[in-house]
């Protein structure tokens, strides 16, 4: 008789990486539907897990490159992916993948791992010259983030940054419920089309993103106490405030993208 191949039992979900392994078939046609691939596309998917979204984005796409960290998961991949010939499967950390050998305009669609979610979004954000367009599926408390307008709670340093490189858009959310195991909180799909141009033009990007992150630092402070405790001197701020008008007592939650890039060009000035 003849005898067939034991199939390979998954490893169990590993705490410490964050996994929560994607079962819903209908969320995984969603987040293809929002990646709208066609057969000239190339795909970064990042945590491929096991599989079951990187083989639906196989199906769609020209060539998949799927990044895995935990290598336990190897045996598992393959079996799942068993045909898919355009798969180029990679184990290794997404923080220090060479994003700069990718194909312009790759499609990025990943299930980010809660625990690094904020540092390999800048990440990709810093990568976005290869970028077209993301499809990121993150905690629904952190999408409430990317898409938030000044004076809110939620409105931050990833609000800022993210909008000024992208327009990002809130596309459906997923439930506990579609995970193994189920995380503790709700998630929501999240699609960001890639700006070829920043939304506001800034004379030193790198002074842009300092000034960022100062005024959020202590958001609780007025801005310019804020840009003080961050090395900037009283002289050098109160000028730029005034030529950015910029009240000296308003806070940085109240600031849009236009008055962070005018602060920004204002100090950049001899």
């Amino acid at each position: 008789m003849r005898s067939s191949r034991a199939r390979v039992t998954p490893p169990p979900p590993k705490k410490r990486l964050g996994q929560h392994f994607l079962t819903d078939h209908n969320i995984v046609r969603k987040i293809v539907a929002a990646a709208q691939l066609g057969p000239d596309d190339t795909v970064l998917e990042i945590g491929p897990g096991r599989g079951i979204l990187t083989k639906a984005l196989c199906e769609q796409a020209g060539k998949v490159i799927a990044v895995e960290v935990d290598r336990s998961l190897e045996e598992t991949l393959h079996e799942a992916l068993t045909g898919a010939t355009n798969l180029d499967l990679r184990f290794g950390d997404a923080l220090d993948f060479a994003y700069d050998t990718l194909p312009q305009g790759t499609v990025v669609v990943a299930n980010l791992p809660y625990v690094i979610t904020t540092p390999l979004l800048f990440t990709l954000l810093e990568a976005r010259a290869r970028i077209d367009r993301m499809v990121l599926m993150v905690q629904a408390e952190v999408a409430k983030r990317f898409v938030a307008k000044p004076g809110t709670k939620d409105y931050g340093i990833l609000s800022v940054l993210t909008q000024y490189r992208t327009v990002p858009t809130l596309a459906f959310s997923v439930s506990a419920g579609c995970f193994r195991p189920k995380p503790a909180v709700s998630s929501t799909v999240v699609t960001m089309a890639v700006r070829r141009e920043p939304a506001v033009a800034v004379t030193d990007e790198v002074l842009f993103i300092r000034l960022v992150r100062a005024a959020f630092a202590h958001r609780r402070k007025i801005l310019a106490n804020s840009l003080r405790d961050e090395g900037l001197t009283p002289e050098r701020i109160a000028p730029a405030l005034a030529v950015a008008g910029i009240d000296p007592t308003a806070r940085a939650e109240t600031l849009d993208l236009r008055d962070f890039a005018a602060l920004a060009n204002a100090l950049a000035r001899p």
